[in-house]
């Protein structure tokens, strides 16, 4: 070699020696409304493998047809869930709203002589829903809403004609209380505008007055008796202590309010509020767990209400004239949600959703305790008799409370046989979400089909155990929800069922920045992980968050705006720490999504890729927060079953 050609080699390597790493390869490609960047083409073996699991559907109770002409209710039959209307127990379902987009929240008028109900719906997963009414009997309908702002909340008076909602029209930001008459929706009267996140919650029996709530965050709201006449607010119960309320419900004379609220408790409990007097009356307090949702029959004499124990729902009636109450026996281990008083009293409607059923709409009779089945979800053929419920247990995290070691509560599913199986952690969001035993089709497919053990930890910060545990990852202790997952790991070591060198973890929104911080922590620990629309750095996620929700956030991520949090919220972000992840990644993301904006998932996507790992991602242009369509829904699922196949089992 010649003096020349040993000039070139060494000048060579020089310049690859001081190359950057070769940045992964993107292959991208669009399938209608979806990008596709890494992912393979999806085999059709496993298209038809999973087909049954993926073709399961739900119906929740929306509300009493006049006359006992039938329910409302919403399900499922092409790409989104619509409203149908059903004449009877079991009988057919007829389809009334056909939109492209998600419909909810069916609400009839009280008035017989008008057979209209308002939904509300949006664009594109963008969540700036609008309110609609819809003609039963011409099955005409219309907007309601000025079509540009957020609107919710959509509540009829007693009478009927008007309704109450909730709108961010005025500036974009606050959410302020608006009446509107349906026939006459653009004069709309602003009734309340005092700034930050209010909503109406019920209407007194004669219609003068609105409960109304102040939302501050998850431990700390404000509830109010708004008189519609002078627009005088009064506040109910004013206290120093930062209280959290949750339902409330005027009783039938106007004399008190049902009301539900952890004040000097760790746990939300009922209470009657005495509006002359002014006090409260503790109905549960032999029930140590968080009182849920309730409903108060058209003639006040029981209410309904459902308590949330370590996780499952239970059933109680509550007679308003003694105040006593009795639990409902024969409610499966399950949810139970949608509670419904029928006009005449004697019946109760209901959702029942348990790990083995999918959510279904049920009748009780008072009398009897008897329910009886409305709706029949299809289950793509599959038996569900064979699908797993899952198994409540409590593993000893990092630090103590009381002397004794603080343990947190995780639900999981086995499969059958000796193991050693490899895992998947699945990690709610919220923050303040809860692990619960649902019906879910995929989960029972990892676990059946693909032989993988689910665990569904409910860290710190999650609710259902108290306000205490619901703080414990506020602000400068936010890491420490994400030592709990550490020490789930350390769980999984000591399991001989459980094999601890295979495990991935995914979640969604919090749930996702749980993901990205678990890999940058645990990552020679973890063999992949999948974020689903997550949080990949606080400082970006809260600046660029909608305007309407940014100050409620910063109550629970801390503000960024302060020095010493900004720098916290920094260090402690997933873009901050990306390089300590080498193993593969999966990226989901709606493009509109309003809450965690598509930039979150693209920047750590970006920071991984250039760091020369190996990432999957899929942004779909037509969704927001989650998938709601059922086509990218499936595409997505299949995506993550071969990217798990891939990736943890082999």
């Amino acid at each position: 070699m010649n003096f020349k050609s040993i000039k070139i080699l060494i000048l060579l390597l020089l310049i690859i020696s001081l190359s950057p790493p070769v940045l992964s390869q993107v292959e991208r490609k669009e399938i209608g409304n979806l990008v596709i960047e890494n992912i393979p083409d999806i085999p059709q073996s496993l298209k038809d493998k999973i087909f049954q699991y993926q073709n399961t559907r739900s119906a929740s109770f929306q509300d009493w047809l006049h006359n006992d002409e039938g329910i409302l209710i919403s399900t499922r039959f092409a790409e989104t869930s619509q409203i149908h209307k059903l004449k009877n127990p079991g009988g057919a379902r007829e389809q009334i709203t056909f939109f492209n987009e998600p419909v909810g929240g069916a609400s009839l008028c009280p008035d017989k002589n008008k057979n209209i109900f308002l939904f509300s719906k949006d664009v594109g997963g963008g969540e700036f829903y609008q309110i609609f009414s819809y003609d039963l009997d011409n099955g005409s309908y219309k907007m309601l809403t000025d079509g540009k702002s957020r609107n919710g909340g959509a509540n009829w008076s007693n009478k009927g004609d008007k309704f109450s909602f909730y709108s961010t029209k005025r500036n974009g930001t606050d959410w302020d209380i608006y009446l509107a008459d349906v026939n006459d929706p653009e004069k709309a009267e602003l009734v309340l505008s005092e700034g930050g996140a209010w909503f109406a919650i019920d209407w007194s029996p004669d219609d003068s007055r609105l409960i109304v709530g102040k939302y501050v965050s998850a431990n700390e709201n404000y509830y109010y008796v708004l008189d519609l006449s002078s627009k005088k607010l009064n506040q109910i119960n004013p206290s120093e202590e930062i209280i959290a309320y949750g339902g409330a419900l005027f009783s039938k004379d106007g004399k008190g309010i049902f009301i539900t609220s952890d004040e000097n408790s760790e746990f939300q409990r009922l209470r009657y509020y005495d509006l002359q007097t002014k006090n409260f009356t503790s109905l549960t307090n032999d029930i140590n767990w968080d009182v849920g949702s309730m409903t108060l029959s058209d003639d006040g004499q029981r209410l309904a209400f459902t308590v949330n124990e370590d996780g499952m729902s239970k059933l109680y009636l509550l007679e308003t004239k003694t105040m006593n109450y009795n639990a409902v026996p024969g409610i499966p281990v399950g949810q139970v949600y949608g509670l419904s008083f029928h006009p005449k009293g004697e019946k109760l409607a209901m959702v029942i959703n348990t790990p083995q059923t999918p959510g279904d709409v049920f009748e009780m009779n008072l009398k009897t305790n008897s329910p009886e089945r409305w709706t029949y979800s299809e289950v793509g053929g599959l038996n569900t008799e064979k699908f797993l419920i899952p198994e409540l247990f409590r593993y000893n995290t990092f630090d103590e409370v009381d002397d004794k070691p603080r343990t947190i509560p995780a639900f999981v599913y086995k499969p059958k046989g000796k193991g050693p199986f490899p895992v998947l952690i699945d990690i709610h969001g919220g923050p303040e979400g809860q692990a619960q035993p649902y019906f879910n089709p995929l989960i029972q497919y990892y676990v059946n089909e693909m032989g993988i053990a689910v665990i569904e930890p409910n860290v710190r910060g999650s609710s259902g155990y108290g306000k205490s545990y619901l703080q414990l990852d506020n602000g400068f202790k936010r890491e420490e929800s994400v030592q709990d997952i550490g020490k789930l790991l350390d769980w999984i070591a000591e399991q001989p069922e459980l094999d601890a060198k295979r495990v991935a973890v995914t979640g969604g929104s919090y749930g996702g920045y749980m993901v990205l911080s678990s890999m940058t922590h645990f990552n020679d620990r973890l063999k992949c992980a999948v974020d689903i629309v997550g949080i990949s750095n606080f400082v970006t996620f809260l600046e660029n968050t909608q305007d309407y929700r940014r100050d409620l956030r910063r109550v629970e991520y801390g503000d960024e705006r302060d020095p010493d949090m900004r720098e916290f919220l920094n260090k402690i972000s997933p873009t901050t720490n990306a390089h300590k992840i080498t193993n593969p990644l999966f990226v989901v993301q709606g493009l509109n999504d309003p809450r965690v904006p598509y930039t979150e998932a693209e920047q750590i996507v970006d920071i991984v890729r250039k760091n020369a790992g190996e990432v999957w991602y899929l942004l779909a242009k037509d969704e927001g927060h989650g998938f709601r369509k059922k086509s990218n829904r499936d595409f997505y699922i299949h995506s993550e079953v071969m990217f798990l196949e891939k990736y943890l089992l082999k």
